[in-house]
């Protein structure tokens, strides 16, 4: 295929119909007129040999081949724009660009705001879009880092992808404040006899703390599956249920919560949190700039100590 002969507007009028899926929508947001995005589907559709949009009684949706393209669209209009939008530097007083942060809640509850107040003071044009990842996401890393900025994950999940550690935390159990191991002691053995929330639980999804537990042989009676930190509290009080939480997460919880923190009765492990990218980006001016602005982020919110983690200074790529 003679790339020079494609029209690079059409992938701006694909993205823009398989995201609506309607072409007034999508006319509307490209600031056309229906008539004329009409056109442009036609020649996508000769393109392509599919409808790619199908009518199916008053709306559109999606042929196979379509859902195939969504977000390869996307991922291909995220890089065109990065390609023309390079600069030989950066200059975060006039940047109008939006960061793209795929972080869980219990990031964003010991960062966020940290990461947000040096944004607005260094960089008032910019943007900050925190997304929730997923197992999902994190199943195709690699993929949804040529869209999104930086994925926050411990280490141990990916082997080709860029990474710089930022802080340390640990892993504590959290149970009811009335449940009897409170004062008796956890032991090793509540471990499987209590049930449990786990956070992330699936095949591919699970907590370093998790699967430091099964190594060991301990296999817990999973009652609840949530994927959001914030909500174990919750789910927690109340019952004879526990969890794994992070030492940080549960300070910064107000005390009337219902629970209280134990030890956990094994080696958990220490818990680092990283920042991953894709290693397209190592030597991107912007991007780098907003490495740097987290990793002091971190530095701020929980201390030059605590964010101090050796051996891992700098960037690192773990291919």
């Amino acid at each position: 295929m003679n790339l020079a002969s494609l029209d690079l507007n059409l992938l701006v009028s694909l993205d823009a119909l398989l995201q609506q899926r309607s072409v007034t929508r999508a006319a509307a947001q490209m600031g056309l007129s229906q008539p004329a995005l009409s056109a442009s589907l036609a020649r996508l559709r000769r393109h392509f040999g599919d409808e790619l949009l199908s009518r199916v009684g008053n709306e559109y949706r999606l042929t196979p081949l379509a859902v195939q393209l969504r977000e390869l669209a996307r991922i291909a209009l995220s890089g065109v724009e990065r390609v023309f939008t390079a600069q030989p530097g950066f200059d975060p007083a006039s940047s109008t660009r939006e960061f793209t942060l795929l972080v869980s809640d219990y990031v964003v509850a010991v960062l966020g705001d940290t990461v947000a107040g040096l944004l607005a003071e260094e960089a008032p044009h910019t943007r900050l879009r925190l997304s929730a990842h997923s197992p999902a996401i994190v199943d195709r890393a690699e993929q949804a880092l040529l869209t999104a900025d930086l994925l926050f994950l411990p280490p141990g999940f990916f082997t080709d992808l860029s990474r710089r550690d930022l802080y340390r935390d640990e892993w504590v159990c959290v149970v009811a404040a009335d449940n009897p191991v409170v004062d008796a002691g956890l032991a090793v053995g509540d471990l499987e006899t209590l049930p449990w929330v786990a956070t992330y639980h699936g095949p591919t999804a699970s907590t370093p703390a998790a699967r430091q537990m099964r190594m060991l042989g301990i296999e817990p009676q999973v009652q609840v599956v949530t994927e959001s930190f914030l909500t174990v509290p919750a789910l927690v009080s109340g019952s004879d249920r526990i969890a794994l939480l992070q030492r940080r997460l549960v300070d910064l919880l107000p005390l009337n919560t219902g629970i209280r923190a134990l030890p956990c009765p094994f080696d958990a492990g220490p818990l680092i949190e990283a920042m991953w990218w894709h290693p397209v980006f190592d030597d991107d001016p912007e991007h780098a700039y907003l490495r740097d602005l987290v990793s002091r982020a971190a530095r701020l919110a929980v201390g030059e100590q605590s964010a101090g983690i050796h051996p891992v200074d700098g960037d690192r790529n773990d291919k």
